[in-house]
């Protein structure tokens, strides 16, 4: 993929760069911002077709000037439509709207009718493709903002990587692009070129995984977008940074290998495994949520929109944690050990008369319950096994006593056994066991979303806010399939000149399932 394609659009130049405590990370700063909505006590003109807003709407959006430097004070609560809002009173007496508390949304987490959330307001132009980036704007998504997918006349590639297939279509795009809107550009069209600068300039957020520069020669680099939107927050993923690794491809499993995430995946005696997915990507993808989010948070403090960069290869390294952090305190890199943990035992996976169970015991009460429950209480009054130190020097003599005792049930018996104890253990499952398991225990890991027969089931948002829940509101688009919405939006004031730091309003493209 390194070759240029022959016929590029919106994606000639890009780069295919573009897990899990980012995800808190990232759900706390959605908390920590205030985030501002489009007022409903003033209707704007609507494009009664498209359900757009028109060129003559006053309606603010987040980064208008007037909102990015007045501390704001609070009015006094209304109902509005049915649902309780609490209302800001800014600069200019303009009044936003807050998000609704989780009591005003409709009982139904599926709901398909209302866009809340903490990001409800925010218009997001995504020009990235493949997993990294467009795993980042769906997750913004599903917290309420609007996301325009901008895919070249190629589309996405995931939309081909097949199989598996549902119902004809790529499973790999399906699961990373709900919610979002699709527009097809050609960059090499004039008309298309100026739609998708206008587009930059609109926007609170873009997120980008062109190679580096790439975006330069058609003015959407971050420099050419700030000076007509300075506002704006742009997010750059790359494989390997922008100096040195500029020129190398941003696949997950160069990261995985230059990494060296590789040298310590597998058994020693057979070659470095990948992961069993894109690692890199997935967490490339999270810190990129936590950057915009973060930088949302200034901006809102300062009025200042901002570069933020992420690459495979320091996301990979900042992921690796106890690995490259003891390389840099010892000096000694760390080698493949197969499922074996280097510094807690037991802390793998154990054959059993049926299945294999994963033990992951942590500390040294958890083994002496453990010894006790499966009938083996003098392993933890013994020396060699009574700390977890112990234990890790002398693990070649403890692993085959516990072979021996566990080979006595199955994995899913002494799942049973041990799991009311507090003995943290698991029978290994294959990934329809895993979202079974997850429906068992209650989390709800699936959602269906669209509507009628093109509702499609994807995994649901893993954040959960007590107050402005995730949506499901649209499928992920077809390629193109909002492009006459959108086209028609961003014609919207086109003969108006000089309209940098005065924000037209988010579209209102009707929230319509495939």
């Amino acid at each position: 993929m390194s070759a240029p394609h022959p016929v590029r659009g919106a994606g000639d130049d890009r780069d295919l760069a573009c897990k899990p405590a980012t995800h808190e990370l990232f759900s706390l700063a959605s908390l920590l911002i205030t985030y501002r909505r489009r007022p409903l006590s003033a209707p704007s003109p609507l494009d009664t077709e498209a359900g757009l807003p028109t060129a003559g709407s006053s309606v603010p959006l987040w980064n208008s000037h007037p909102f990015m430097r007045t501390p704001h004070q609070y009015a006094s609560d209304r109902v509005l439509d049915g649902h309780k809002r609490v209302l800001g009173v800014w600069a200019d007496t303009t009044i936003e709207v807050f998000p609704m508390t989780k009591s005003s949304l409709p009982d139904d987490r599926m709901t398909q009718d209302v866009t809340s959330g903490p990001f409800a307001g925010l218009l997001i132009a995504d020009f990235g493709r493949v997993l990294a980036g467009p795993y980042c704007t769906m997750l913004l998504a599903d917290l309420g903002a609007t996301v325009i997918k901008v895919e070249s006349p190629l589309g996405d590639e995931t939309r081909g990587w097949r199989p598996p297939e549902y119902r004809g279509e790529s499973t790999y795009f399906l699961s990373i692009n709900r919610n979002k809107k699709s527009v097809m550009l050609d960059f090499r069209d004039p008309d298309d070129l100026v739609l998708a600068q206008r587009l930059a300039s609109r926007a609170d957020v873009l997120t980008e995984n062109f190679k580096p520069g790439g975006l330069r020669r058609f003015g959407l680099d971050y420099e050419s977008v700030a000076r007509e939107n300075p506002g704006v927050i742009y997010a750059s993923i790359t494989g390997f940074g922008t100096a040195g690794g500029a020129g190398l491809a941003g696949y997950d499993l160069l990261a995985q290998a230059l990494s060296g995430l590789m040298s310590v995946t597998g058994a020693p005696d057979t070659e470095g495994f990948r992961s069993g997915i894109a690692v890199f990507d997935v967490i490339a993808g999270l810190h990129t949520c936590v950057a915009i989010t973060s930088a949302l948070y200034h901006r809102q403090h300062s009025g200042e929109g901002q570069h933020v960069e992420v690459n495979l290869l320091s996301s990979a390294l900042s992921g690796m944690v106890n690995q490259t952090g003891g390389f840099l305190l010892t000096g000694q890199s760390p080698t493949r050990m197969g499922n074996d943990h280097p510094s807690i035992y037991p802390y793998a996976p154990f054959p059993t008369g049926d299945g294999e169970l994963i033990l992951a015991i942590g500390n040294d009460v958890q083994f002496a319950t453990f010894c006790d429950a499966v009938g083996l209480p003098q392993l933890a009054a013994d020396t060699r096994f009574a700390s977890n130190a112990e234990r890790s020097a002398h693990r070649d003599e403890l692993r085959p006593m516990l072979t021996a005792r566990l080979a006595s049930k199955t994995a899913q018996e002494w799942f049973d056994i041990l799991s009311p104890l507090h003995v943290p253990c698991a029978p290994i499952l294959d990934v329809g066991g895993g979202v079974e398991f997850a429906t068992r225990i209650g989390l709800e890991p699936s959602v269906l979303v669209g509507r009628g027969d093109r509702a499609v089931p994807t995994i649901r948002n893993p954040i959960t806010f007590s107050r402005t829940p995730a949506t499901y509101r649209t499928a992920p688009p077809d390629l193109d399939q909002d492009s006459a919405a959108i086209r028609r939006w961003l014609q919207d004031g086109e003969d108006h000149d000089g309209f940098a730091g005065e924000r037209v309003p988010v579209p209102a493209i009707r929230e319509e399932g495939r």
